[in-house]
């Protein structure tokens, strides 16, 4: 299984960017998906997951009310909207997937990461 995101970048605080993850390799569908966060000095975090349907939502404390997890199955393709982002959002941020469960803590498959820099 491959997934490859994209769409990190820099963005002044308060605005906000959208990561996509493209899906290959297995049946995107059976699959329910998250991302996870790495800031600098710390460790990975989880941020958001939904299920292989889109019908149910996770997400961590520190970005509920202001990032979105969406999925178009046939696209195989998972995003999150990121809105007004905080210095603190700063991160690399990781693709994975797994079951349900799984994907919310130790996914069975991650991608290679994308850099989101959030400046003051």
């Amino acid at each position: 299984v491959q997934l490859v995101e994209s769409g990190g970048g820099l963005v002044q605080a308060g605005g906000s960017l959208r990561l996509s993850c493209v899906v290959s390799g297995r049946t995107f569908s059976s699959l329910a998906m998250g991302w996870f966060r790495q800031a600098p000095g710390k460790e990975r975090e989880f941020a958001a997951a939904i299920s292989w349907n889109g019908d149910s939502a996770y997400y961590a404390d520190s970005v509920k009310g202001r990032f979105t997890i969406s999925r178009d199955n046939a696209k195989n393709t998972v995003y999150l909207r990121m809105n007004n982002l905080k210095p603190d959002d700063t991160a690399v941020y990781y693709c994975a997937a797994g079951g349900l469960q799984q994907v919310r803590a130790t996914p069975a498959y991650w991608g290679q990461g994308t850099q989101v820099t959030v400046a003051s």
